[in-house]
């Protein structure tokens, strides 16, 4: 049974390794160990989503594998590849005042600190300096823009993150 509490994709399963029904994991987490620290999992492919537990997992060249409880056959294991690992949001660590979730940030408002409207975070990207704010911007953009990649730096690009309404203030030119 899948509790009806909002779920987060925290990684997938990938190929079947070996003929024991060990699967491959591909982690969405900063280091991908990490993955290994929310239980339970559920499994979701389609509209099918089953909880299982993880008897064993090994490290494999430079990823994951993992061991589901009652799965022993390649063939049986084969039916969980592509699956999206999803986790209970609440197995997730609380964060400090002013920190967020990248899941938080996307779908938010984008505004000028001149009260100019950018657009909507679709997504964020990992630069390594820093994050990066993918901004959709909007239909009648009067700069003509598609999107805006906006460096997420707290005290200097961006000015605050209001996570009541939703909205993220910039200190950034439009025509850019």
């Amino acid at each position: 049974m899948v509790s009806k509490e909002q779920q987060i994709t925290l990684g997938k399963v990938g190929a079947v390794y070996g003929i024991k029904g060990w699967l491959r994991i591909h982690s969405f987490t900063d280091d991908p160990d990490a993955i290994l620290d929310y239980f339970p999992w559920s499994l979701k492919l389609g509209n099918n989503t089953q909880t299982v537990e993880i008897t064993d997992w090994r490290k494999h060249n430079k990823g994951l594998i993992v061991k589901v409880a009652g799965i022993d056959d390649r063939d049986i294991a084969q039916k969980l590849v592509s699956s999206e690992i999803l986790v209970n949001e609440s197995a997730l660590p609380e964060l400090p005042e002013g920190d967020f979730y990248w899941r938080d940030l996307i779908g938010m408002k984008v505004v000028t600190n001149k009260g100019y409207d950018l657009g909507v975070v679709s997504d964020l990207l990992e630069t390594g300096a820093n994050d990066v704010l993918v901004v959709k911007a909007n239909l009648n953009d009067g700069f003509g823009k598609k999107e805006r990649l906006i460096p997420y730096t707290l005290g200097q690009a961006v000015e605050s993150v209001s996570a009541e309404n939703k909205q993220i203030c910039v200190d950034w030119d439009p025509g850019f």
